[in-house]
């Protein structure tokens, strides 16, 4: 059995696009069918094995660090400066041990395998530097078809650049190096697998289950919807 990797679980945001649903509220508190979004995360990584596993927070951070309290959550306090999935990771480094590290997006929900140990299991350092979960843009719930990436056959990705193609689906295994090497405070992760594509050592994982992204209210519903199914 693979040693477990660590999680960083991206709970900074300020979740504008909820509207008035994160007025006094974090996204990662606004329950779906009654379960908060970061709950559903951790239920992944538990199920995963995922170790240690760190959530940042800058919007309303408090009440998140509070909601964590007892589960063995790590916290990375971004209160003075929101630093971008990038920076964020980067500042959290020292708590994630290891050449590699998971992240999770937690706004949105899964239907299907695990996709944290769908990545693990496919993990190869040897060849990847980075490894993306994927799906056809055609066929993801909660935002537009607009496509990240083209993913080739031998699983390489590179920019979409307006062709058709594949959504990142907000869980990936990256190895940290090219994070910390990285000379900026606030940077996007998007800097980092730049790079990554460009040395041909980005990959992507496709994932055949049901994903909703949970990043509107709009997307609130239909992630409700895909799940009482």
């Amino acid at each position: 059995m693979r040693d477990p990797l660590p999680l960083m679980i991206f709970a900074a945001g300020f979740g504008t696009r909820m509207r008035e649903l994160t007025a006094a509220r974090p996204k990662p508190l606004i329950p779906v069918l009654g379960r908060p979004l970061i709950d559903r995360a951790l239920d992944l990584a538990r199920e995963a094995g995922c170790a240690p596993v760190v959530a940042n927070t800058h919007y309303l951070g408090q009440m998140i660090a509070e909601h964590l309290s007892g589960t063995g959550v790590l916290i990375s306090d971004e209160t003075g400066l929101i630093l971008e999935t990038g920076g964020g990771l980067k500042k959290a480094l020292p708590l994630l041990p290891g050449p590699a590290v998971m992240t999770l997006n937690p706004d949105a929900v899964w239907r299907g395998p695990n996709p944290l140990a769908l990545l693990r299991a496919a993990w190869d350092p040897q060849r990847m530097d980075a490894l993306l979960l994927v799906q056809d843009a055609a066929r993801v719930r909660g935002r537009g078809a607009k496509a990240d990436f083209v993913l080739a056959p031998d699983g390489r990705i590179e920019r979409a650049a307006g062709r058709g193609g594949v959504l990142y689906l907000g869980a990936q295994v990256v190895k940290t190096a090219p994070v910390a090497d990285r000379p900026e405070q606030v940077f996007s992760l998007n800097a980092v697998w730049d790079g990554i594509i460009a040395a041909g050592r980005a990959y992507g994982l496709p994932y055949a289950g049901d994903w909703c992204d949970v990043g509107s209210p709009e997307g609130l519903a239909a992630a409700e919807t895909m799940l009482g199914a």
